[in-house]
C-alpha cells in the first residue's frame, strides 16, 4: 500500500553523507570500534552529534557519521529478532563466505583471509566517519577518541588524504553521481524507462521509500508496541507499524590498495616507451581522459553522454571502467519505441539491439559513491621516472544503497568483475579485474580496444592493479532508529 500524496522527506532524521559528499571538508578519517561495554557503547552514541542531511549556511566545521554492521547489533544488545528484519547481505557481512567473497572478485590476495580488517574476528561492530574543514580534524579527533575509550576499543583508524578531486591513478573522479530524488517527483510506478535518465528513485538509497520498482524495500517493521515513546517514524506503506529502517541505509566500505607505479610502468612498456599510446590506453582502459573529459564524440560537459553516439565503442571501448560501473542504457535497446519496434525485437529480428540486451537496465542498480583516497601517490611522470613508493595508497571505497545485493554486489559482480561483460570474452575490469582464470579456464587478463579500421587492439597479461585489504557492510541508520537502538535497556 502506498500513500496517494508522498511524505516529504525528513531530512532532520537523514545522516547527511546520503545527501552531501561534504567536498569541502577535506579532511576526515574512518574509526572501526569494537564494542568493550555494552551500556556505555549505547550511552555514547545516544547522545552522539550525528551531523543531519538539513542544509546548514556556513557549513559546519566538522561532520559526524555513524553506522553499524550486523554483529555490531548484537554486541549493543540489539534482539534477535528485531535484527533478523535487516538484508541477508548485510546480516551475513561482506566476507561471510566463499562464494560471496568469489562473486566479489576477493580471491588470491585480495581474499579476506589476507585482510587487514573485516573478516572473521576482525570485523567492525560499529564505524564511525569524521569530515573536517582544514585544521579542524586532528583535536576534535583526540576529544572523541578520548569519549569513546569507555565503550569501545579502537581497532583501526583509516586516514584520507585530499587529492585535489583524483584518485590515486591520476584521473579525476567523482564525477558521475545518480541524481537523488530528494523532492519526491518520479511517480510510485514500475513504468518502462526507453531512455536513460539520472533522476533515480529516493528509495534505491534511502529505506522506507518506493524504489524503481514502485516497491518498498524489506526492512525491520516493528510492531508499535515495542516502540511506546514513538521513538520510530511509522511505516509509509504499513502505518501501523513503526518504521526502523526508514532514512537509513546500506554503507559498503572496501580500503583498496592501488598499484600505481604498477599501472603506469605496465602501459610504457607495453607501448615500447610510447608514453602517448600509453597515456591513451589508460585513458582507454578508465574511459575517460585524465582530466575528466569524455571520450565520447558531443559530451555535454563532463557528464552529459550516454554511450549511443559510440555504438562499436571505438572512443570508449566496451569494457571500459566507466561503462561497466554505470552503462548509462535504458530498460530497451535504443530505438525500441512503439508496438512495431518491439515486437520485432521481441521476435529476434531486430540484430543491432541484440549486443545491448548483453547488460541489464542500469536504473535498477545504481550506487552513491562517497569514498576517499589515501596515500600519497605519484603523478604518471613520477611513476614511470622514480623508485615507486613504499607507503600505501589507495581509496577508500564507500557507496550507499538500499539493497546491497541489488546495487554494490550485483555492480561488482556482473559489471566489475564479470567476464562476459557486454559480450566480451575473457575480459574483468581493466583497473579491478582480478585477473584469475574463471571455472572454465577462459582467460581474464585481456582488455579489448576496437580500432575502425581493423581487429581490436588486445592488451593481455594484465597484472593485478588493485587489492582488497579490508571491507565490511554497514547500516547507516536514521537519527530517530539511532536513539531507538542505543536507548537503555
Amino acid at each position: 500500500m502506498t500513500t496517494t500524496t508522498p511524505r516529504p522527506v525528513e531530512l532532520d532524521d537523514v545522516q547527511g553523507l546520503l545527501r552531501f559528499g561534504y567536498s569541502h571538508h577535506t579532511e576526515a578519517c574512518f574509526l572501526l570500534l569494537r564494542v568493550k561495554d555494552p551500556a556505555a557503547a549505547r550511552a555514547w552514541l545516544a547522545q552522539a552529534p550525528v551531523t543531519t542531511a538539513v542544509e546548514a549556511k556556513p557549513v559546519p566545521a566538522t561532520a559526524m557519521q555513524v553506522a553499524i554492521s550486523g554483529p555490531g547489533l548484537a554486541a549493543l544488545g540489539i534482539p534477535d529478532d528485531l535484527a533478523a528484519g535487516f538484508s541477508e547481505e548485510f546480516l551475513a557481512g561482506m566476507a561471510g563466505d566463499e562464494d560471496r567473497s568469489r562473486r566479489l572478485g576477493d580471491l588470491d590476495s585480495s581474499h579476506p583471509s589476507n585482510w587487514a580488517w573485516g573478516a572473521g574476528d576482525a570485523v567492525p561492530h560499529v564505524l564511525l566517519l569524521l569530515y573536517a574543514l582544514p585544521g579542524h580534524l586532528a583535536d576534535w579527533r583526540r576529544s572523541l577518541e578520548a569519549e569513546l575509550a569507555s565503550g569501545f576499543t579502537l581497532q583501526a583508524e583509516l586516514d584520507t588524504a585530499d587529492l585535489a578531486g583524483r584518485e590515486p591513478f591520476g584521473f579525476r573522479d567523482g564525477l558521475s553521481q545518480p541524481e537523488v530524488d530528494w523532492e519526491r517527483r518520479r511517480p510510485v510506478e514500475d513504468r518502462d524507462r526507453l531512455e536513460y535518465g539520472n533522476l533515480t528513485c529516493l528509495g534505491e538509497f534511502l529505506l522506507g521509500y518506493p524504489n524503481e520498482y514502485g516497491l518498498y524495500t524489506d526492512r525491520p517493521l516493528l510492531d508499535p508496541g515495542r516502540d511506546p515513546g514513538v521513538l520510530l517514524p511509522r511505516a509509509e506503506d504499513r502505518p501501523e507499524l513503526a518504521d526502523l529502517g526508514r532514512n537509513g541505509s546500506y554503507l559498503v566500505l572496501r580500503e583498496l590498495r592501488q598499484d600505481v607505479a604498477g599501472l603506469w610502468r605496465w602501459l610504457a612498456q607495453q607501448a615500447g616507451g610510447d608514453l602517448d599510446r600509453a597515456r591513451d590506453w589508460a585513458e582507454a582502459m578508465v574511459g575517460r581522459k585524465l582530466d575528466g573529459r569524455s571520450r565520447i564524440p558531443g559530451a555535454r560537459g563532463l557528464n552529459g553522454f550516454d554511450y549511443a553516439a559510440d555504438p562499436e565503442g571505438l572512443h570508449c571501448p566496451f569494457g571500459a571502467h566507466i561503462r561497466r560501473a554505470n552503462p548509462r542504457n535504458a530498460d530497451y535497446p535504443a530505438g525500441t519505441r512503439g508496438i512495431l519496434a518491439r515486437v520485432r525485437r521481441f521476435l529476434g529480428f531486430d540484430a543491432g539491439a541484440l549486443p545491448q540486451d548483453l547488460v541489464a537496465s542500469t536504473r535498477f542498480h545504481r550506487i552513491l559513491r562517497r569514498g576517499r583516497a589515501f596515500g600519497t601517490p605519484p603523478v604518471p611522470e613520477q611513476a614511470l621516472a622514480e623508485p615507486p613508493p613504499t607507503a600505501g595508497t589507495g581509496l577508500h571505497f564507500i557507496c550507499l544503497g538500499a539493497n546491497i545485493g541489488r546495487q554494490f554486489e550485483f555492480v561488482q559482480s556482473a559489471w566489475i568483475q564479470g567476464t562476459r561483460f557486454a559480450g566480451l570474452p575473457g575480459e574483468g575490469d581493466p583497473l579491478l579485474g582480478h585477473r584469475l582464470p574463471g571455472p572454465d579456464g577462459a582467460p581474464s587478463d585481456c582488455f579489448s580496444i576496437p580500432r575502425a579500421d581493423g581487429p581490436d587492439q588486445r592488451l593481455c597479461g594484465l597484472p593485478h592493479f588493485v587489492e582488497v585489504r579490508g571491507g565490511g557492510y554497514f547500516f547507516l541508520p536514521g537519527i530517530r532508529a539511532l536513539r531507538y537502538m542505543t536507548r537503555p535497556r
